[in-house]
């Protein structure tokens, strides 16, 4: 496994920002971008050590060393998927006195747009040096975080699927997702779930189940995104026994912001949702990796676990060519 590499000299006294970088997010120009990325702290007085992850765990142990060593910001470039790792190195540590930073660096990044982080990179390390410190919530699935959602059924179906098109056929990554999901809505398989949430019990036969850190908003313009990540409660979205049709007309819903009022759908809000099927275990997706859990699967909100920096006032979602329906949402982000 490489080494993470730092881009600067060590120096005496701890840095300001510790940042791991997904080694990829570059386009093969990684050791410029890194080099970039410490200038720009620089510029804005912030001493900064960059470390290039060449994988998971190589982030992962930058992460752990970086709040170990009690550093102010911990700094993490790449998708969701990234910034959920990082994440959750800095919530497992009760102690932790380090901020997260977040460099928007991957395809979506749902969770830098939901809490209006600036998406251009020098506008993001910007926001780093000058914005405020806020405490948001995560979700957690037995013991597994997320920052943005959880899902079951059609999506981590997908991924596995495509993960073994990437290994054996060598697509891209937007090339395989596409063939995957083109074969699991041939198979269309459904779970059957009871789903607790307080002392009621739901019975579902449905495609997907679908749980949000916070609420997702589900009308207007916006659907698909969250106005706040501090309201203390999980958001559940369970599609009906539906066909492909079903689906479809569920997605034409969520286009024009319907989905309220789709009978094949449901939608509610909770603090904690206990999920069992007669599968001993299932496929789950956190942040758009895949992980195989026991069942029954625990689900509960963490409020408050998560130091964040975002803007110092309050500003408009960041621009963006289309916004993404709930459905887009599935898709997750690494």
């Amino acid at each position: 496994m490489p080494e993470s590499k730092q881009t600067i000299p060590p120096h005496d006294g701890r840095p300001d920002v510790v940042a791991a970088i997904n080694a990829k997010a570059g386009g093969g120009h990684a050791q410029e971008l890194a080099a970039h990325i410490t200038g720009e702290f620089a510029r804005h007085g912030l001493r900064a050590v960059v470390h290039l992850a060449h994988s998971g765990e190589d982030m992962l142990a930058a992460a752990r060393r970086a709040v170990r060593d009690r550093i102010s910001i911990v700094a993490v470039g790449g998708g969701d998927g990234s910034v959920n790792a990082v994440a959750s190195t800095l919530i497992a540590d009760p102690g932790c006195q380090s901020a997260l930073g977040v460099l928007p660096l991957g395809t979506l990044n749902h969770f830098a747009k939901d809490l209006n982080i600036p998406l251009a990179l020098e506008d993001a390390i910007a926001n780093i040096a000058s914005g405020r410190r806020i405490r948001v919530d995560s979700g957690e699935v037995n013991g597994v975080t997320f920052i943005n959602n959880s899902s079951l059924g059609l999506y981590p179906d997908i991924v596995r699927e495509r993960e073994k098109q990437q290994a054996r056929l060598g697509r891209g990554k937007w090339l395989a997702f596409s063939w995957a999901a083109m074969g699991a809505l041939r198979r269309y398989p459904f779970l059957r779930v009871r789903l607790r949430i307080g002392e009621q019990d739901h019975w579902r036969r449905t495609p997907f189940v679908f749980i949000g850190n916070n609420e997702y908003l589900m009308s207007g313009l916006d659907i698909g995104k969250r106005s706040t990540l501090m309201d203390g409660k999980l958001s559940l979205y369970v599609c009906h026994h539906t066909g492909r049709f079903g689906l479809l007309r569920l997605a034409v819903n969520a286009l024009f912001g319907r989905l309220r009022e789709a009978h094949d759908f449901d939608a509610l809000t909770a603090t904690d949702i206990l999920i069992e099927t007669h599968k001993k275990r299932m496929r789950v997706a956190t942040d758009g990796e895949v992980t195989i859990m026991q069942t029954p699967l625990r689900y509960r909100i963490r409020p408050a676990s998560l130091e964040v920096i975002v803007p110092p006032v309050e500003q408009p979602a960041a621009p963006e060519e289309a916004q993404p329906t709930i459905l887009a949402k599935l898709w997750g982000d690494d």
